[in-house]
Parts: structure tokens; sequence; C-alpha cells
């Protein structure tokens, strides 16, 4: 059968665009349709401007610090508006160049939101294109619960372009992004409260780390409150909000975001049309190879609910292309997969936590350092640094590694390649460090910590 494209790309976000891109390079006659925004969440609404904004919000720890180093300055004010605008016109660029890598690439970008007619055929703004692969892509969007007051609070999404600054903050939520923009109004002058409905955020991440970031979150003024949650909102005379929590107890805030979590981008994509499984958490069923129950269409990224991380949906975007157009094998290597959060000071994984270890290995070495950071000794910061190296004992082989600090993602980036090579404790020992830095701490703990 004749099809228009031999592959149709539902979703222009990081997986989307990469899986579009590869596969034309390979020689597929490639089209690729969006409805939102080109380059998706993490271009538009996540890592990008999430990121430009964790620069903003350190400036005005920078400027106290400056001052222990001689320099002298008038009081330093924000103005939202000027970040908001600069803001917009970088994503702006960004998209443009999207569109500019996916048009050198010979791939055709049509403008809106595709929907599966049957097992080859895709609608977009009324009109159909057949082809004989499809893959849905579409990611994810940002779920708040129903409650009373829902209405008045804001998401992930639209937190980035609000008109005023808040004066007082209210996030809800205790993943990456709650504690991520528990740090940005924290920095940009807000008063911020962070409700965490367990007993400590960053669930699944190294309960020693959590610890230590909770801690010198607190330090930094965020009013951090763990086994709580919120019961209703309601917005008063003076256009503020009256947060009621489960405690009886209340909050006056200017915005509430919820960062609960997100669901995937399911709605209008025609899933009814096709024999597509989902699993019990909603996302879309695939087998190794990104195939999902209806053999013509493949899904990969934040849909399919595996990791929601950009880095893994290029990763799976770059593996099925080559699979489908290049006759290699799809694989993609969820182990070891190192990660950041951007608070203040940032945590670098990678790597099983602690407990993990525990669990799987008899003889887990532990490595740990806690210190005050060079710059501080002058800046007067009470801000400390925590790293730690878990090691099996009986393979010498580096089975974890945390930090939370200053630059923890760019220290962890250079350590993950060594943790994916397989490297053992040994090998960190006969690393030479660079000195003076804090990652040189990485390769001069001589002394297990016995807990």
């Amino acid at each position: 059968m004749n099809y228009d494209y031999d592959f149709f790309v539902i979703g222009a976000g990081s997986g989307g665009v990469r899986a579009s891109r590869m596969a034309s390079s390979f020689g597929a006659k490639v089209a690729v349709c969006e409805d939102l925004y080109m380059g998706g969440t993490c271009v538009n609404v996540g890592c990008v401007p999430k990121k430009l904004y964790v620069y903003a919000s350190e400036y005005s720890a920078s400027f106290r610090d400056a001052k222990g180093f001689g320099w002298q300055s008038g009081d330093a004010t924000f103005n939202w508006a000027t970040l908001r605008t600069n803001k917009t016109a970088e994503i702006s660029r960004l998209n443009s160049i999207y569109d500019g890598i996916l048009d050198n690439a010979n791939v055709k970008v049509i403008k809106g939101r595709g929907k599966i007619i049957d097992q080859h055929t895709v609608e977009v703004s009324g009109k159909q294109y057949s082809a004989e692969t499809i893959l849905i892509a579409v990611g994810g969007l940002p779920f708040v619960p129903d409650f009373q007051g829902k209405e008045y609070v804001v998401s992930s999404n639209q937190i980035f372009d609000l008109e005023t600054f808040p004066n007082r903050m209210v996030i809800v939520g205790g993943g990456y992004i709650g504690v991520e923009f528990s740090g940005i109004f924290n920095g940009l002058g807000a008063q911020v409260s962070l409700l965490v409905r367990g007993s400590q955020f960053l669930h699944g991440f190294d309960n020693e780390i959590r610890e230590f970031a909770a801690q010198e979150i607190r330090k930094k003024g965020v009013d951090i409150r763990c086994n709580t949650d919120v019961v209703s909102i309601e917005k008063q005379v003076d256009d503020s909000l009256k947060v009621n929590l489960l405690d009886g107890s209340f909050i006056e805030a200017d915005a509430v975001l919820y960062a609960t979590g997100r669901k995937p981008q399911l709605q209008n994509l025609g899933l009814e049309s096709v024999n597509i499984k989902l699993t019990d958490n909603g996302h879309i069923e695939v087998d190794h190879n990104f195939q999902t129950s209806e053999s013509s269409i493949y899904a990969l990224g934040d849909v399919t609910g595996k990791m929601d991380l950009t880095p893994v949906a290029l990763a799976e975007g770059m593996a099925l292309a080559r699979s489908l157009y290049n006759d290699e094998p799809c694989k993609v290597d969820y182990s070891n997969i190192a990660t950041t959060v951007f608070c203040q000071p940032n945590i670098g994984t990678v790597g099983i936590t602690e407990e993990q270890a525990r669990a799987e290995y008899s003889n887990v070495v532990k490595y740990r350092s806690s210190f005050k950071a060079m710059k501080h000794t002058i800046s007067r910061s009470d801000e400390r640094t925590l790293m730690k190296l878990l090691v099996d004992g009986d393979s010498d082989k580096v089975l974890g590694v945390h930090m939370v600090g200053a630059d923890a993602g760019e220290i962890m980036q250079g350590i993950a390649i060594a943790i994916k090579a397989g490297a053992t404790k040994a090998d960190f020992d006969a690393t030479i460090g660079i000195h003076p830095t804090a990652a040189e701490e990485f390769v001069t703990m001589r002394e297990p910590v016995l807990d």
C-alpha cells in the first residue's frame, strides 16, 4: 500500500523531534504534528525556563555573598516583568530553532492536534494523512486534584507567566517541580511555604540526601511543612488566597502553585479507534521496542510513564528511529541514569540509593563527607555540602553517588560516565583531584562511615 508518509509523529517535543529527525536521516518520509509549541514541555514550560528562573533566583544570594569578598553595592531590586519578558524571547528563539531543525531534516511540520483515525491514519485540523508507522509522543500535562478552590491555583505550565510577582507563595507538592520552585521564588524574594503530603519531599531519593537538602533549604528561609495537605482555598476581598490545611490552620498567599504530578496527554487523541492498551496508571503500554498493542503504532517519552526526563525521551527517540529505519537493535539502558534537582543547593545523584543498596547487597561500604565550601569561608553563608559514595564491599564497584551542594548537576554528569563504565572505589582513589574544588572530595574520601 502507498502511504503519504513512512513515519508520522504526533507531538514535537524532545522525543518526537529526535525520532522524526533521525528517521528522516535514514531515508524515511516523515511528518510531525504539534498543537501547542515546538520543543514540547522541556523547551517551553519545563527544563529551559525553569533553569533560567533558577539562575535569576541565585543572584540574591550572590549579592549577599559578594560583601565578604569586598564588593559593596546598593540594595538590589528585582523586576519580575523583565525576567518574564526575556524568558519569553528566549523560548521564541528556541521554537524557531526547532522549526529550522525539522525543516533542514526534510521533516514536514503540520500545525494542529493529531487524532488517530485508524491503524495507519492521523487527522490534523480536518485533513487526514496516511502513514505506515505512527508514533505517539505527546508528553503530559500538569495534574491538579479536585478540591474546593481549585480554580484559584496555577500549574507549572502557568507559573512562568504570572501577571504580577507573588510576595507570598504556597507550593503544593514534594517532587522535583515543587522543590525547585520553592527555591526559585524564595530566591526572588517571596515568602514561600512548601506543603508535602508525606514525611519528607523527593520520595525515591536517598533518605540522607533528602534530609540534608531539607535542612539546607529551610536555612534559606523556605517554610517546609510535611504530613499536610490543602483542604480548600478561599479568595479574599483583596484578591489574596486563604489556604486551609488539614490540621485546621491556614496560610495567606498571593499565589498557589500545584506541583502534584503530571498525567499523559491522551485527550482527543483517538485511542478509542485503535487497539492500544493502557497501564493501570493511565499511560500507554509499550514493549521494549516502544511498540503498542497496535503493531503499527509506537509511543515513547512521558506518555509511557517510564522516566519523565528529557534526555530519556531523546534516547528513546533515537533508539526507535535506528530500529525502524537503520536495522539496529532498539535498546535503551535505563540503569544508572544521572539526575539533578535544581533546588538551592542542588541535588545530584547517579546509581542507587543507600536504602536500595542495603536491600540488594550484603556488604555495603559507605563514604561520606559534609563540609562548608571554600567560597563560604569568606561569604559567611552557612550553606553546607554533602557528598556520599556507596560501594559494594565485595566487588569494590561504586553503586551510587549522591551530592547536595553548588553545581551538583555539573559535577554529577562527569561522575555518571564513570559509574556507567563500572568504576570501582579503587578507580576513584587512583584519580588525582582538581584542587581546590568541591568535586575533588569524591576522589579523596578514604575512611568508610559506620552508621
